[in-house]
């Protein structure tokens, strides 16, 4: 009877926990993204998975998905506007919906990571914000710093006069093409995936994008120069559907607000330690680093920028570039 009695409170014990181990994970959130797992959005987005699941005790979980293995950036918007996706990264693509998204990437408009920040955490960030939830009806809940884009070639240049005649791989953005033309340039739109290439071949001679990718597509082996240009300096955001942000509780919501302020502090930490080691690295794979005349770049190009944005933001950019 006692050996009965003890299988009758064993069992009831493991049923017990089985009960609130089913009770502590009530949902779980899936983000998916473009980046792989080196990535430090990547690192991020689990960072934040870790801190809200602590936040709420383990009731919400998050499972992150990389290298578009959820599907690509827009499938993943489109899912998040039907409600059949959670999360994911995503940033000046929401133009589509949200006109002033275009401004995260907008050539010359932040001269430095902090002037970058002014904006993004300020009243003209806050619109933005705004704008994306009230017309994509997506929710920004931190935003992580993109590495400046920087011209790279096989001569250094250092004033826009030095482009003339310069065929240069834009990606297929009106926007960076018409800027590029009135800079002096030749730029033509190009899969990315054709650049190396064609640089090899000489049916480019230069092409521009962050440090991070230079490194990963190895340009150095077909370009000796990085002409640090810096044109555009953005910032792209982790988001949650507003389906489903409004399904959960205000202290739920609470503490999804705070697990992404600390994904976000981490991957600034990382952003920062990452641009450092990607010049050593290039330095070290035997690219030249030449600074440029920033100011003369961004004067030449400012008007050609404010004229080839949306109209409903145009009076914005031109605030930007009077910062």
């Amino acid at each position: 009877m006692t050996t009965q009695l003890t299988r009758g409170i064993l069992a009831g014990a493991a049923t017990l926990l089985l009960t609130g181990a089913a009770m502590a994970q009530e949902r779980t959130l899936q983000l998916g993204h473009l980046a792989n797992e080196d990535n430090t959005w990547h690192k991020a987005a689990v960072r934040f998975g870790e801190e809200l699941e602590s936040l709420t005790d383990g009731r919400i979980a998050v499972e992150v998905y990389p290298n578009e293995s959820l599907g690509s950036e827009m499938d993943l918007i489109n899912g998040m506007q039907l409600g059949t996706a959670d999360m994911t990264i995503t940033g000046e693509s929401l133009q589509n919906w949200a006109p002033m998204a275009s401004l995260l990437a907008l050539p010359y408009a932040y001269e430095s990571l902090e002037e970058m920040d002014e904006v993004a955490s300020g009243e003209i960030g806050d619109q933005i914000e705004q704008q994306i939830i009230d017309n994509a009806q997506i929710r920004p809940i931190a935003y992580f710093a993109r590495g400046p884009r920087n011209l790279t070639s096989n001569r250094p240049i250092t004033t826009p006069d030095e482009l003339d005649g310069l065929v240069l791989r834009v990606p297929n953005v009106p926007l960076f093409v018409n800027t590029w033309s009135a800079l002096g340039a030749n730029p033509t739109p190009m899969a990315f995936s054709e650049v190396f290439t064609s640089l090899q071949n000489n049916t480019i001679d230069a092409q521009e994008n962050p440090l991070a990718l230079i490194a990963s597509a190895n340009f150095n082996e077909v370009q000796d120069y990085v002409n640090l240009t810096e044109h555009v300096r953005s910032w792209i955001y982790l988001t949650i559907s507003e389906q489903t942000w409004n399904s959960l509780s205000a202290e739920d919501q609470e503490a999804v607000t705070e697990a992404a302020a600390r994904a976000q502090a981490y991957e600034r930490e990382l952003f920062l330690e990452d641009e450092q080691r990607l010049r050593t690295e290039l330095e070290e794979r035997g690219m030249e680093f030449v600074e440029v005349d920033k100011q003369a770049f961004a004067e030449k190009a400012r008007p050609a920028v404010v004229e080839n944005v949306d109209p409903s933001v145009r009076d914005t950019a031109e605030q930007l570039f009077g910062n």
